[in-house]
């Protein structure tokens, strides 16, 4: 009769510590399962990321508001043809006319 011996695999001595174990629950624990888990870290800073793209486009358009304000009010004449232009303010002795383009109209 033959008997055959099963080998079992055996944990190597460093990995049965019982403070080696605790601690890679515990890491496990803090990656996967926290409520602050690196997965919520890396989603909260590409949020950071994109408000400060934001925070830089804002900034340079109040800046070039800011300039065409100031290129408005500089002179009468500029605030005159704004007024004309874009509210269609007219003087008391002329009459403008609007001709509206059909919006499929193809040019």
């Amino acid at each position: 009769m033959e008997t055959t011996t099963k080998k079992r695999f055996k944990f190597p001595r460093w990995a049965r510590n019982k403070y080696i174990i605790s601690c890679i629950l515990f890491g496990g624990w803090l990656i996967f399962l926290d409520r602050n888990n690196v997965l919520y870290q890396f989603q909260l800073y590409q949020e950071v990321n994109q408000l400060e793209d934001q925070k830089a486009f804002y900034l340079k358009e109040i800046e070039q508001d800011r300039q065409n304000h100031q290129d408005l009010f500089s002179s009468p004449d500029k605030l005159e043809k704004f007024a004309r232009e874009q509210y269609m303010m007219k003087k008391d002795d002329e009459d403008i006319y609007v001709i509206p383009t059909p919006p499929d109209a193809k040019r």
